[in-house]
């Protein structure tokens, strides 16, 4: 299963990829730092939530995309979408 995204549906997920790449850099220089212990986890907790959130807004695009692309799909192809789809979700959980 391709999926395949217009830039501007991404535009979203890529943002935030990049406020994560950001704190990411950020806790490193915190370690680096010798930075207090809870203010690093709380700064490594924000990123991962933008990493999350960008990943779940990626599955949902590709969601979107290939539900129009079922509408056409014999009964097993939609299945394994299905399938393949909720493995997608559930890697993020």
């Amino acid at each position: 299963m391709e999926l395949t995204m217009a830039a501007e549906e991404l535009k979203t997920a890529v943002n935030r990829l990049r406020r994560a790449q950001g704190q990411i850099a950020g806790v490193i220089r915190m370690i680096e730092d010798g930075r207090d212990c809870e203010e690093v986890v709380t700064q490594l907790a924000a990123a991962s939530r933008a990493l999350d959130k960008a990943g779940f807004a990626i599955i949902a695009t590709g969601l979107q995309h290939c539900m129009a692309d079922a509408d056409g799909a014999a009964a097993g192809d939609r299945d394994e979408m299905r399938a393949r789809l909720e493995k997608l979700f559930l890697s993020l959980a």
